[in-house]
């Protein structure tokens, strides 16, 4: 899950300045935040921003739920999406639980889930790169600061399809939270459930979504990796019970119930 504080630019909201590090640890900080953006650069040109599999996305009937979709076309037809979500331990903020949770795309229920207890020394959650399907990620893909957020990250690491979910929006290129509620509300929008991300700079960098009827907030799709636009959509309006798309949903509750039960 990616922080969701947007803007470095912004003081504390007690307005303290904080107490300054030791020269040593400063530039620790620096060589490590370089390391990671020399890192992030390399993996950023390896990128796709569009379709890259051969399947089919289902297609559900007018009217009927996602256990009534028919194929639509001919060959293989994606059957499978997966979820990614990590919740932090109550005891110990430097312990995490990693969960991957696997849905039937037709009837949302969950066919599998593994688990990973993490100490966050790490940049990345080890151990979930063998799913072979859609991955969605709690967390942005190219509407990020740097165009580059955890689903764009995991993506090219596992060379999988990746759709970023955000629960919140990363201030980029002029969009602003305001400018997105207005332009749900604005009346040519009305019967529409998502709305264009387009930056200052022409750039689109994903879509506002109302997921369902009564959602007051919308979530942020964006692409991660091997995706389009278009394609991530259509898959997030097929997994949407809730607010968040279901993948998202049951990663993060039985990310939460695994360290409640194991007392972490």
């Amino acid at each position: 899950m990616e922080n969701p504080k947007t803007d470095a630019r912004k003081t504390s909201g007690d307005g303290k300045e904080e107490a300054e590090a030791s020269p040593a640890a400063s530039s620790s900080s620096l060589t490590v935040l370089k390391n990671w953006t020399e890192d992030q650069d390399l993996l950023k040109r390896k990128l796709i921003s569009e379709d890259d599999f051969a399947w089919k996305i289902p297609k559900p009937r007018s009217g009927s739920s996602g256990s009534w979709m028919e194929e639509e076309g001919e060959g293989e037809v994606l059957k499978y999406v997966g979820g990614v979500d990590i919740s932090f331990s109550m005891e110990d903020p430097s312990v995490a639980c990693g969960i991957l949770v696997v849905l039937d795309l037709y009837n949302l229920q969950v066919v599998y889930q593994d688990f990973s207890i993490v100490t966050l020394n790490v940049p990345y959650v080890p151990g979930f790169l063998a799913f072979r399907e859609v991955l969605m990620v709690d967390g942005n893909g190219v509407l990020h600061p740097r165009g580059f957020g955890l689903a764009c990250h995991l993506g090219v690491l596992a060379n999988l399809p990746t759709i970023g979910i955000g629960k919140n929006l990363h201030h980029v290129d002029g969009l602003t939270l305001s400018g997105v509620k207005e332009l749900l509300k604005a009346k040519e929008h009305h019967d529409e459930d998502f709305v264009t991300l387009t930056g200052y700079s022409g750039r689109i960098w994903g879509v506002a979504m109302k997921s369902t009827g009564g959602s007051l907030k919308p979530i942020f799709v964006s692409t991660g990796h091997r995706i389009s636009l278009d394609t991530a959509i259509k898959i997030v309006k097929l997994t949407c019970k809730y607010r968040v798309p279901e993948p998202i949903r049951q990663a993060d509750i039985r990310s939460r119930d695994y360290l409640r039960r194991n007392q972490i």
